[in-house]
This record gives C-alpha cells, sequence and structure tokens, in this order.
C-alpha cells in the first residue's frame, strides 16, 4: 500500500520547495507521510537541462524526507486540463490515495500555476468518480477523492487563509531550494540570468516567509488558500 496522507502536485520540480516545503518537513516530522507529484519536468526552463532538474528533484527529495517522489512527463507550458491530462493525475491520486493535495496557487506570474491549479482540482474532484477508470500496471484502480486541497502561494502575494509555522524547518526549506543549483542564484553560472535566478528572488521568498510568519506571531510561515470552507471541532484548534 502506497498510501499518502499528503500528496503535493506541483507543475514544475522545485514549486514544491517554493511554495511549501517547510510544511512538508512540519508533517513529517509529525509522523505524516508526505509525497510529491511534479507534472512536468520543467524542460521550458531557460537554464539548465529536464534531466539537471530530475536529479536535483531527487536531491530536493532526499533532503525534505518525502516517501515519494515522481513525475507526471506532462507536457511543460503545453498541459491543458483536458481528459488526457486529467486521467494522468487521477492515476496518481488513486495510486497515494492522500487525504489532502497541495498544488499551485490559483493566481501566479507562471501561466502554468494557475493553470495546474484548476487542472488539479478538477482531477481531485473526477478521481471520486467510479465511471471514471484507471489502471495502474494491469490492476484497475478504485476511486478516491481527497478530502481537501490547498494552494501555496508563489510570486503574487495573495491573500491566505491558513499559514503553517515553518520557523524550525526554515533551514531544511533554503537546502531543498539550493538543491536546484542550476535555477537558483549563483553568483558563478556562467548562463543567463531569470527571474528566479536574480538575488532578489530568494530575498523575495524569504520576506513572503517573514510576512507570513508575522501572521501568526512566528518568524516563517508558508501561506496557504482553501479551496472550501474547513469545519473544525473546536476554537482552539486554531490558536
Amino acid at each position: 500500500m502506497n498510501k499518502l496522507d499528503i500528496l503535493v502536485i506541483a507543475a514544475h520540480p522545485d514549486d514544491a520547495e517554493l511554495g511549501c516545503s517547510g510544511t512538508i518537513v512540519h508533517h513529517i516530522r509529525q509522523g505524516k507521510k508526505v509525497g510529491i507529484a511534479d507534472l512536468t519536468q520543467g524542460e521550458l526552463g531557460t537554464r539548465g537541462s529536464a534531466e539537471l532538474r530530475m536529479e536535483e528533484a531527487a536531491a530536493a527529495a532526499k533532503i525534505l524526507g518525502v516517501h515519494a517522489r515522481e513525475n507526471l512527463y506532462l507536457r511543460d507550458g503545453r498541459f491543458q486540463n483536458n481528459e488526457a491530462d486529467q486521467l494522468e493525475i487521477i492515476r496518481v491520486i488513486r495510486k497515494y490515495q492522500p487525504e489532502i493535495v497541495i498544488t499551485n496557487a490559483p493566481v501566479d506570474r507562471h501561466p502554468d500555476h494557475g493553470r495546474a491549479a484548476n487542472l488539479v482540482s478538477d482531477a481531485c474532484f473526477y478521481s471520486g468518480l467510479i465511471r471514471i477508470e484507471t489502471t495502474l500496471g494491469d490492476k484497475p484502480q478504485h476511486a478516491w477523492r481527497p478530502k481537501a486541497i490547498y494552494h501555496f502561494v508563489q510570486s503574487q502575494s495573495l491573500a491566505v487563509d491558513y499559514v503553517v509555522n515553518i520557523t524550525p524547518y526554515w533551514e531544511t526549506k533554503l537546502a531543498s531550494i539550493r538543491a536546484y543549483g542550476s535555477q537558483f542564484h549563483d553568483p558563478n553560472s556562467k548562463e543567463p540570468e531569470t527571474y528566479i535566478s536574480s538575488e532578489n528572488f530568494m530575498r523575495m521568498v524569504e520576506a513572503r516567509a517573514i510576512e507570513h510568519g508575522h501572521i501568526i506571531g512566528a518568524k516563517y510561515g508558508e501561506g496557504f488558500i482553501r479551496s472550501r470552507i474547513a469545519g473544525i471541532n473546536s476554537f482552539f484548534d486554531l490558536i
């Protein structure tokens, strides 16, 4: 049984690290099983290569201690919210049967991010329909619908519904991001500078974590947007 408690499904290798790696480590330390599914290899990226990104993703997964990581090999910049791409995500949801799915921001600078958010949200719903049939290998899969979907915040500053205190895991988050040496700031790199490879981008990542942490009285936080109203048993769950 490959069942996970949380499955992060993100458009590109490094999206999970930037958006929610502190939260991933936080839940793993609580004894939860967490995995990552990258939709694409990020092959349209200006720096590095698809092969290198896969190596970097594996290194980042080891740093975070996730229980599974796989790539769905959808086309970077070209995946769509259509039946074929939904089925690929449905297969991975049914494979791991997560209680919670975390995915990209619904609105962001990169068009893949918002498109991934909609694609993953729809796939989570359709995954629960028994008349949509999928197989893993030669075995039929059972319908499965996650209980909740949350969206991490990326480049754009968006109002958040929840913040996770990641202060104890800040350095682990940074280490997982730095595993993508081809993508982020390296003063010795000879490759073209991009939006995410600038030194200012990493300052923004820290500033966003400080901003979200400040909301809850912590040093660092990661903010999330809910897809539906959540129920609680007690107001003390929110302290």
